[in-house]
C-alpha cells in the first residue's frame, strides 16, 4: 500500500503511537521531533490521531510533504482509511491542483504551497497542527519552511510536528529550542547487503543483470530497483522485457516504472497485487526511499546514484546532474527490503566507494541551488536582511547575493534590494521569477494571452511523446507543428491548434499529444487568469504577429543569451560553454542563429531540455545595459 504505514486497525495495534500523542498533547511544548523508522505508521497515522484528539475541531490538520506524487497518494490512502471521499474530510494540494473543499481538516501538501499559504496569513491561522513530514530530505522549500515556523510555532494554539526517519533528530530539535525528540520503532526485518566486487561501469546494465539473476532464482518476493531519473528507468524497463522474452519458459514479471511525472493510474500500479505467480519488479527514482512504501519488497538493488539540481553561479542557472548517493540514502534505500520479511539489498558499487567516497548525508538543496524564488518570497514576507535569517544551514553567500543580482536585473528589487511594485506583482505568481517577468512584460507588449499559454505549456509535464516503434512517425507530425524561429512558439501552435479542434482527447491522440498534459495545461492557464485579472493585469493577444512575443521572451531571458558555437554547442555571454542535448525546433533550420535565448525547464525533462529562442539583435539591445558590463561583446543575430 502506498504511504508510510500499515492498515488503520493493525497500526492501532502494533504502534505506540498514541502513548506519542498523550505525551505530547500533555505537555507544554509547542514543537515536537518525531523519529519514525520505515513502515512506523507516521505519514499516515499522526493525522488521523490529532484529528480524534480534537485538532480539527478549531483548524485545519495540516502535512506537508516534499514531493507531489507522495502527498497525493497518501491523502489517497488516509482518505480510504477514514472511509470518505477525497477531496472531502481528506483533501491534498500540490501546485495547480486544490482537492480540498470546506470540509477539508486533514490536508496533505507540497511543502511550496504551505510556503505560498505563508504569503497570505504569515500565522497560519487556519491550521491547528502542522506536520512536516520527510524533513530529513532537506528541500528547499522545508528549510525556508523551518526559518518561517520557529516563529510562527511560538503561537499558543498551534502544535508543531517535524518528522524525520532518520537519526539527525537532534539537529531539528536543537534548531527549535532543544524540543522534545519521540521515536517511533519500524516493522523492520534484517538486511543482508552485497556489495559489487569492482565498481560497475554501466550501472544500467548491470541493474537488469542483477535483476534477472533474482527474478530466475527460486526465492519469492518483490523486487525494487533504484535509478537516478525518468530516462534510465525507462530503459532499464525496456531491457528487462526484453531480455526476458528472450528466454524460453522465464517466470512471468509485471515490470512496473516510477517518477513523479508518470500518469497517476500507472503509478497506483506499484500498490497493486500482482496475480498468483508473478513478481513484481518496480524501477523507482529516489521517490521510493521514503515517501513512498510499498509492501511486499524483498530485494532492492541499489544503482548509487540519484539526480540532484546544483547552482552555477556563473551561468545564474541550475543544472540537473547525476551524482553518487549518500550513506543515508544507501541505508534507507537497504532499508526498503526489510519491510515484510528478512530481504536482500545488492548494491551496484564497492564497499570501498560506500565507506570513503559517499558523503555521510546528501547536501541540502538550499546550499546548492538558485535561491531566486527563495529570496522573492522572504523580501515579500519583510525579511530585509536576508544574511540573517534563520536557516538551519545557511546558504552559501554567493548563491544568495547572485540570486539577488538576478532579480535586480528582473527588476524585482531596487538598487537597496527593496522589492519594487514588479517584485511585489511577481510574488503572486507561483512560477519562476523569470516565467512571471515574461507574464508580466507581456501587458506592456499587448500579447498577453498569447504569452499565457506558453508559460502554462511550460509549466507541466512533456507534451509530446514518442511511443516505441513509432519514433519516425510521431517525429514526423511533430514537425508539423512547428515554429522555426522559437520552441516557445511552437507550444502555443500546439494549444492553438487544440483549441481549434475543440479540445479533442482524439486529435491529441492522433498526434502524439499526451491529452492528460494539455487538459493540466488548461487547467493551470485558468489558475494563472485568474492570479493576472486579481492584479488587474489586461489579457489580450497579438494575433499572428508573434515577433513581440519572442521580444517579451528576451525581456524575460536576456540574462541567458549564448551564441551558438558548433551544433548543439554554446557559450553563453559569461563565456561559459555548454554542452545541450537538446530537441528543438531551431536546429533542423538551414541556418544557424548565433544568438539564443534558453528557458531551461529542467523540472519535466527526461534529459536535461532548454526551450530555445532565436534572438535578434533588435530585441536584444533594449535588455542588455541592465546586465552586460560591455554591450559591444554581445554577439547577434541579424535577421
Amino acid at each position: 500500500m502506498g504511504g508510510d504505514g500499515g492498515g488503520r486497525r493493525e497500526t492501532c495495534l502494533n504502534f505506540p503511537l498514541y502513548r506519542l500523542i498523550f505525551q505530547y498533547c500533555n505537555n507544554d511544548n509547542n514543537v515536537v521531533v518525531v523519529v519514525g523508522e520505515t513502515g512506523s505508521g507516521k505519514t499516515t497515522q499522526l493525522t488521523q490521531y490529532l484529528s480524534e484528539d480534537g485538532y480539527s475541531n478549531y483548524g485545519m490538520i495540516g502535512c506537508t510533504q516534499p514531493r507531489r506524487v507522495a502527498a497525493m497518494s497518501v491523502a489517497k490512502r488516509v482518505s480510504e482509511e477514514m472511509n470518505v471521499n477525497l477531496g472531502e474530510e481528506v483533501g491534498y494540494a500540490i501546485r495547480f491542483e486544490d482537492c480540498t473543499s470546506e470540509q477539508t481538516v486533514i490536508k496533505y501538501m507540497t511543502d511550496g504551497i504551505l510556503l505560498r499559504e505563508s504569503l497570505r496569513e504569515a500565522d497560519l491561522d487556519h491550521y491547528s497542527a502542522v506536520i512536516m513530514d520527510e524533513a530529513h530530505e532537506r528541500s528547499l522549500n522545508t528549510d525556508v519552511l523551518f526559518g518561517l515556523l520557529r516563529e510562527v510555532a511560538r503561537r499558543a494554539d498551534l502544535k508543531l510536528i517535524v518528522t524525520s526517519a532518520t537519526m539527525d533528530a537532534d539537529k531539528f530539535a536543537a534548531f527549535f529550542g532543544n524540543v522534545p525528540v519521540f521515536y517511533i520503532p519500524g516493522r523492520t526485518f534484517p538486511v543482508d547487503i552485497f556489495f559489487s566486487k569492482t565498481p560497475t561501469e554501466d550501472y544500467v546494465e548491470g541493474a537488469v543483470k542483477q535483476a534477472l539473476q533474482i527474478h530466475l532464482s527460486t526465492i519469492p518476493g518483490d523486487m525494487l530497483i533504484f535509478m537516478p531519473g525518468q530516462e534510465d528507468i525507462e530503459v532499464s524497463c525496456d531491457q528487462i522485457v526484453e531480455r526476458l522474452e528472450e528466454l524460453e519458459n522465464a517466470p512471468q514479471l509485471a515490470v512496473l516504472p516510477i517518477y513523479s511525472q508518470l500518469p497517476s493510474d500507472l503509478q497506483a500500479k506499484i500498490f497493486q497485487k500482482a496475480p498468483d505467480g508473478v513478481r513484481k519488479c518496480i524501477v523507482a527514482t529516489n521517490i521510493a526511499e521514503t515517501s513512498l512504501t510499498v509492501d511486499g519488497i524483498m530485494f532492492v538493488v541499489d544503482a548509487g546514484y540519484c539526480k540532484l539540481k546544483v547552482f552555477n553561479p556563473r551561468m545564474g542557472m541550475d543544472a540537473l546532474q547525476i551524482y553518487p548517493i549518500s550513506q543515508a540514502n544507501a541505508n534507507q534505500r537497504a532499508g526498503r527490503a526489510g519491510r515484510t520479511g528478512p530481504g536482500q539489498c545488492f548494491r551496484l558499487y564497492t564497499q570501498s566507494a560506500y565507506k570513503n567516497e559517499m558523503l555521510t548525508t546528501t547536501v541540502p538543496e538550499i546550499q546548492r541551488t538558485n535561491l531566486a524564488n527563495v529570496v522573492l518570497l522572504l523580501k515579500s514576507l519583510g525579511v530585509q536582511d536576508l544574511l540573517q535569517f534563520h536557516f538551519m544551514d545557511p546558504p552559501p553567500e554567493d548563491n544568495m547575493l547572485n540570486s539577488m543580482y538576478q532579480l535586480w536585473i528582473l527588476g524585482a528589487l531596487d538598487n537597496t534590494g527593496s522589492l519594487t511594485p514588479t517584485g511585489r506583482m511577481m510574488v503572486e505568481f507561483p512560477l519562476d521569477p523569470a516565467l512571471s517577468k515574461m507574464l508580466i512584460v507581456s501587458c506592456d507588449m499587448s500579447c498577453s494571452s498569447d504569452v499565457l499559454i506558453i508559460v502554462s505549456m511550460l509549466s507541466v509535464p512533456a507534451i509530446f511523446y514518442r511511443p516505441k516503434g513509432r519514433e519516425e512517425e510521431s517525429d514526423q507530425m511533430r514537425e508539423k507543428f512547428s515554429v522555426p524561429e522559437s520552441d516557445h512558439l511552437t507550444y502555443l501552435n500546439v494549444y492553438l491548434q487544440w483549441k481549434n479542434n475543440n479540445y479533442s482527447t482524439i486529435w491529441c491522440n492522433e498526434h502524439f499529444i499526451h491529452a492528460k498534459a494539455m487538459r493540466k495545461v488548461r487547467e493551470v492557464r485558468s489558475q494563472l487568469k485568474d492570479i493576472m485579472v486579481q492584479q488587474r493585469m489586461n489579457i489580450v493577444s497579438c494575433g499572428t504577429d508573434w515577433d513581440v512575443i519572442r521580444k517579451c521572451i528576451c525581456a524575460a531571458y536576456f540574462h541567458q543569451a549564448a551564441k551558438l558555437k558548433v551544433r548543439k554547442q554554446f557559450e553563453t555571454v559569461v563565456q561559459e560553454n555548454s554542452n545541450m542535448p537538446v530537441i528543438s525546433v531551431i536546429f533542423p533550420q538551414a541556418f544557424r542563429p548565433k544568438l539564443l535565448q534558453n528557458n531551461k525547464n529542467l523540472n519535466y525533462s527526461v534529459e536535461q531540455k532548454f526551450i530555445l529562442v532565436v534572438a535578434p539583435e533588435s530585441k536584444i539591445a533594449k535588455f542588455e545595459n541592465a546586465f552586460y558590463n560591455n554591450p559591444r561583446n554581445v554577439f547577434y543575430c541579424q535577421m
